[in-house]
């Protein structure tokens, strides 16, 4: 396994914190390791947390600020139907094509239950 950096999980140590060797990108999970967990989740019975591990690893490759902007754009009455279906087209655009098709499957239930703005 290896941090989103591509640096070796092993190196990332208290000792390596201490020097300043250790940036950010270094304490981020790697999009390999979330795929690792999704088959383990898959091995072992459970495919919506499999899913669920497939989906945060599209979304390493989204800046912090656009999740935010996803996740509050999914919130109820927070925005029109057509603007989910930007957002999955967004996404969709940025390689996160599970997480479109799960902005698209919330804009067709928010529609149909008066959620959305």
């Amino acid at each position: 396994m290896k941090a989103f950096s591509g640096r070796p999980l092993e190196s990332v140590t208290l000792e390596a914190v201490r020097a300043g060797e250790v940036g950010p990108d270094d304490l981020r999970i790697h999009p390999e390791t979330l795929e690792h967990q999704a088959q383990v989740a898959q091995a072992h019975g459970n495919p919506q947390l499999a899913a669920n591990f497939r989906r945060a690893a599209e979304l390493t490759a989204i800046d912090d600020a656009d999740v935010m902007r996803v996740y509050e754009a999914l919130r109820p009455r927070r925005s029109t139907f057509v603007e989910l279906e930007e957002i999955a087209e967004w996404l969709s655009a940025r390689g996160a094509t599970m997480n479109a098709a799960l902005v698209r499957e919330a804009a067709q239930v928010y529609r149909r239950r008066g959620l959305c703005r």
